[in-house]
């Protein structure tokens, strides 16, 4: 009787035992922790969140791990970087209902490898103040930037290490061709452009406007937008005429990124991780990304925060097919010709 009692117990308790579902994601991942709840609570669930550092880093940990998967769910993969990935079979292909309320243009992956959640454009951000103060004309091309009186005004996080640094690698090879990229790279580096490990490093550290010592940075064009949100006092009513920093739209320079969610192969809740990439593509996280990880909603027809006028949206010159075939063999010949070269 006491054996069956207690089984009992062990049955009720294993009903209302909570399931774990991991999501990997890069550093820069944000989500209101209210909206998470919500979906613990639908799904009787607890959503446990990994950093895997920035997406390049981030693919290279899933392809190491891919027999033993760190996760069930990986957000922060981007067009960059798919190729890559479905190479390696590290994503199972789950295709959202969702999917089909973003236009076809940004869609990543039809089958579902990637669901697309949002969609941003890497760009070159300037520090306003530096140039009033230093009465320096903005540079007004690529050949202009690699200069000594820019390229040591420059800094890019590395196209090995981080997801808008290839981005604006696969830009250069795309406007330069290869041989003409690694040219412009070479000189750029030879006359002060510094490259460092990843955005935040770049951005949060060694960007002007942040107390670095270089008032160029290779960003997004939203950045300007997430500047005037967080200075202090915002009043989205009382919007001021300008950001305190700018978009350098040079040709050539700028990159459409897509960045997505997918299940990973070998989940251990495949069905939850389902329902996750379902809910990533839901009105309320949609609506609540664009002021936390400062990009568009992939969703079309999702309201936007005012300040989103100082997100300005460049005209992209469409990247060749043959650029975006196997990105890390760009990547590679850029070690060599660039990084290692004398």
């Amino acid at each position: 009787m006491r054996r069956l009692w207690m089984l009992g117990l062990f049955l009720v308790g294993a009903a209302h035992a909570q399931t774990t579902l991991t999501v990997i994601t890069h550093d820069s991942f944000d989500v209101d922790k209210k909206l998470v709840a919500q979906f613990e609570r639908a799904n009787n669930a607890r959503v446990r969140f990994v950093k895997g550092g920035d997406a390049g880093e981030l693919l290279n940990r899933l392809i190491l791990t891919r027999r033993a998967p760190l996760a069930d769910v990986v957000y922060g993969l981007d067009n960059t970087l798919l190729p890559r990935a479905r190479a390696a079979g590290i994503l199972e292909a789950y295709r959202s209902p969702a999917l089909s309320k973003v236009p076809a243009a940004y869609r990543l992956d039809e089958p579902g490898l990637l669901n697309t959640v949002d969609y941003g454009f890497v760009a070159l951000n300037y520090d306003r103040a530096y140039f009033q103060k230093a009465g320096l004309a903005l540079p007004k091309s690529l050949d202009d930037l690699k200069k000594p009186q820019y390229a040591r005004l420059t800094v890019v996080p590395s196209p090995a290490t981080s997801s808008p640094g290839l981005a604006f690698l696969l830009a250069t090879v795309n406007h330069y061709g290869e041989a003409g990229a690694w040219a412009w790279w070479r000189e750029a580096r030879a006359n002060g452009l510094k490259v460092t490990r990843g955005w935040s490093d770049a951005y949060e550290k060694d960007f002007g406007k942040n107390g670095g010592q270089y008032p160029i940075v290779l960003s997004y064009a939203s950045s300007p937008a997430a500047e005037v949100f967080y200075a202090e006092g915002y009043n989205p009513k009382k919007l001021p005429a300008q950001a305190p920093t700018g978009n350098l739209f040079l040709p050539g320079s700028t990159f459409l990124q897509l960045e997505g969610v997918g299940i990973l192969r070998g989940a251990r809740q495949p069905q939850l991780a389902r329902k996750f990439v379902d809910f990533m593509l839901s009105n309320g996280v949609q609506a609540n990304f664009p002021t936390r990880m400062w990009v568009y909603p992939a969703v079309k027809g999702t309201q936007l925060d005012p300040v989103f006028k100082f997100a300005q949206e460049p005209d992209v010159t469409p990247v060749k097919p043959s650029v975006l075939a196997n990105p890390q063999r760009l990547v590679d010949a850029w070690v060599t010709n660039v990084l290692r070269a004398r």
